[in-house]
């Protein structure tokens, strides 16, 4: 597979993977909550789906295994990624950018930055690997 192939098949596979983490979140969170507290059920769904987010980023997005390297680099995507988020949902707000449009925006944006760091974060360094 050529190499621009291979971006747009882990690009993907990265956006069904986020949708599939969310939908675990969601789950999580939904089933929780009719036992507990909602701020404590949606906090047990984020750091749940959080660990499936990671290890179906290795296994399905970029066909790796999990490792304490990637971990590290995985979480300090997300640490960037909440930080680009609140950040650009400010600038829009700052410019006049409807606050029905502007999650729109900062979501496809990030995204895109968030990809760019987990390719990073999952370079194989044996080019020789294919996927």
């Amino acid at each position: 597979m050529a190499t621009d192939d291979k971006g747009k098949a882990q690009f993907l596979r990265f956006v069904l993977n986020g949708c599939f983490s969310a939908a675990v979140h969601y789950t999580i969170y939904f089933l929780c909550q009719l036992f507990i507290e909602v701020n404590i059920s949606y906090a047990i769904g984020y750091v749940l789906s959080f660990l499936v987010n990671y290890y179906t980023t290795c296994r399905f997005t970029f066909r790796q295994q999990p490792t304490w390297k990637h971990f590290i680099g995985f979480s300090g995507s997300h640490a960037v990624n909440f930080c680009l988020h609140v950040s650009l949902f400010w600038l829009c707000m700052q410019i006049g950018i409807h606050r029905l449009i502007a999650p729109a925006i900062v979501m496809c944006m990030a995204m895109m930055v968030q990809f760019s760091i987990l390719r990073f974060v999952f370079k194989k360094k044996d080019a020789g690997h294919s996927e």
